[in-house]
């Protein structure tokens, strides 16, 4: 598995550097060092001592050909790789590969990198052979991770230095049970090395008049798979069908309002779980496992990708599951102005219940 991921990485960078010119590709390398966030009791057990690791990210640069690089005072784009070791036999380590934006503020010397990907663990839980890591139910991983830089390039020749903190989350999302989650937070310290010995100027010819859009109706499909917390229950697909309007307020943003419909079929497995196991809970194993959510949200445009925030509340609520609130985030890709691919995460406070994986028109 550590051979496929360097492989990844290897074509990933091919692809970034022979897509412009060399000057405009950068490489930091990072070590960090910190600890594991107490989010939940549960995983006490499991710090140990201080997880450490490092990230090795290719970085292109844009300089303002494009007018939403202007706008965002001229981000990188790039792809990152991180090993962890948590420093607990039983949550093992963690190889990840991530696609990353880096934002810069005050005067280009503060950067803040938000990574997205996919990571393998080497050791999830197994019920004979690992059962105290309830943090990771799967050897897959999603991951998301935030880091926030003070940053000087080429400080000497093309070698720069970098240092900050980093966040960094991996998570299932009840794909399979256990998924208590970890979250790192950490100190990093890192060098940069430039492809070109000097810096392009960056184009200033931005002429932006205020922008607004009528209202647009949006029609969207969900679906995936996860399961409940019940470690050896069976996955479940599920179904969401929502509808929304949207208001374009700037290049920037929009503000959303719109309905979802629940079809979760892990939930019908559950309440008949509940109602025959735990007559406590007085669940007669007749409640309707679909809901119904109204929610509003906001749409934050970076070129043809968006970030997409939604706060939702259940107004048909027959069984009570983890609260009658919602949260949902993740990105979008437009292809056009109307056909759109997304990957969300749905949950309820800090708790998720599952990745999405939809598609939608905007009309």
């Amino acid at each position: 598995m550590r051979n496929r991921l360097c492989s990844v990485l290897i074509i990933m960078s091919v692809a970034l550097y022979g897509q412009d010119e060399k000057h405009s590709t950068y490489f930091d390398l990072n070590y960090f060092g910190g600890n594991i966030a107490v989010h939940n009791n549960d995983i006490l057990h499991l710090i140990t001592g201080h997880p450490e690791g490092f990230i090795f990210s290719i970085n292109k640069k844009t300089y303002g050909n494009k007018a939403w690089e202007q706008r965002f005072n001229y981000p990188d784009y790039g792809a990152s790789f991180i090993y962890q070791d948590f420093k607990n036999d039983k949550l093992g380590d963690a190889y990840g590969l991530y696609a990353h934006y880096n934002f810069y503020f005050l005067n280009r010397n503060l950067m803040l990198r938000i990574g997205q990907g996919l990571v393998y663990n080497t050791n999830p839980y197994d019920k004979i052979e690992n059962p105290k890591n309830v943090a990771f139910g799967s050897d897959i991983l999603s991951s998301t991770y935030l880091m926030i830089n003070y940053k000087k390039e080429q400080m000497f020749n093309r070698f720069g230095l970098q240092t900050g903190f980093s966040l960094i989350h991996y998570s299932n999302a009840n794909v399979k049970a256990p998924n208590t989650s970890v979250n790192t937070i950490a100190f990093n310290v890192g060098v940069i090395y430039n492809l070109d010995e000097e810096n392009r100027e960056f184009i200033d010819n931005l002429n932006d008049e205020k922008f607004t859009e009528n209202i647009k109706f949006n029609f969207a499909f969900r679906s995936g798979i996860n399961q409940s917390d019940v470690i050896g229950s069976k996955q479940f697909p599920f179904y969401v069908f929502s509808g929304y309007a949207d208001k374009r307020l700037s290049h920037f943003s929009a503000i959303q309002f719109g309905a979802d419909v629940f079809f979760s079929k892990f939930l019908k497995e559950l309440i008949y779980y509940q109602s025959v196991s735990y007559p406590e809970l007085e669940v007669s194993g007749d409640e309707d496992y679909r809901r119904v959510g109204l929610f509003v949200g906001h749409e934050l445009f970076v070129n043809k990708l968006s970030v997409e925030t939604q706060f939702g509340y259940y107004v048909y609520y027959p069984y009570d599951f983890e609260g009658q609130t919602y949260l949902r985030i993740g990105l979008k890709r437009y292809f056009g102005k109307k056909i759109f691919g997304a990957v969300t995460l749905k949950s309820h406070a800090a708790k998720a219940e599952a990745v999405e994986f939809g598609v939608g028109v905007r009309l």
